[in-house]
């Protein structure tokens, strides 16, 4: 797959003093609400958004059925009212792209400014995103469900060809949905052109889609969008050549 640039550092996501997260307040939330750090917070505040993650606050586990473990959500961000009391709140997953081999000959290359010459063993590991990120999306999602003040459900943020790639696994089948309990609203992201050379590019939204973790759990296990029939027994005549 020749996506073009991917953003590859989840930080590169949180570009303009994390204007993502200002982007799903405005989503879930609306307009004109501040965003304050969750650890900052000593006693009621009013009309705030109160931020819980890195460098905002500590992350909140999701606890599992037993005593220990559970998964931690990237963000909460809790919808504080006039009186300072708990209105609602929506978790925020946020996902880059993970990355194979070792790209440590080609960086150190491109800050000598020079051009690599040798043979990229580095490149995007796509189906480890579908594997790891999709069950945990589903788990979260159903999770979150059960809460009476997570009105807008879950968040996913990502780069625009992370979101294209799930799109691809999950098959074309997805229904758009209203923001509400039980809901996935997906945001995805690109880098804008080059302005100026050696200033850093925008990030810019490229674009948003609400559905529901039911549909995206009965996408991600329905036999729609599997390979053809006998796939693995071409691979293994090919492999022996055999007829």
């Amino acid at each position: 797959m020749n996506s073009g640039p991917v953003i590859c550092c989840p930080i590169r996501l949180y570009a303009g003093n994390y204007e993502i997260l200002r982007d799903v307040a405005k989503v879930a939330f609306g307009p004109s609400l501040p965003l304050v750090s969750g650890r900052d917070l000593i006693g009621p505040k009013a009309n705030c958004i109160a931020v819980f993650g890195k460098g905002w606050g500590k992350e909140l586990r999701l606890p599992n059925r037993g005593a220990r473990g559970g998964y931690y959500v990237d963000w909460i961000l809790a919808h504080l009212g006039s009186d300072g009391s708990l209105v609602d709140f929506v978790a925020v997953e946020v996902q880059s792209i993970d990355t194979t081999g070792n790209y440590r000959h080609e960086r150190e290359t491109h800050l000598r400014e020079e051009t690599f010459a040798g043979k990229s063993s580095a490149g995007f590991n796509w189906e480890n995103v579908n594997k790891r990120i999709l069950p945990q999306l589903i788990y979260k999602g159903h999770v979150l469900r059960q809460e009476p003040l997570c009105q807008k459900g879950l968040f996913f943020v990502c780069p625009a060809p992370v979101y294209h790639k799930i799109g691809e696994r999950l098959g074309a089948g997805l229904r758009p949905y209203p923001i509400q309990p039980g809901s996935l609203t997906m945001l995805w992201y690109d880098i804008g052109p080059v302005v100026n050379a050696g200033e850093q590019r925008k990030l810019v939204a490229a674009g948003q889609f609400t559905t529901t973790i039911d549909q995206v759990a009965l996408a991600f296990t329905a036999p729609s969008n599997l390979p053809p029939a006998k796939v693995y027994e071409m691979a293994i005549r090919a492999s022996l050549n055999l007829p």
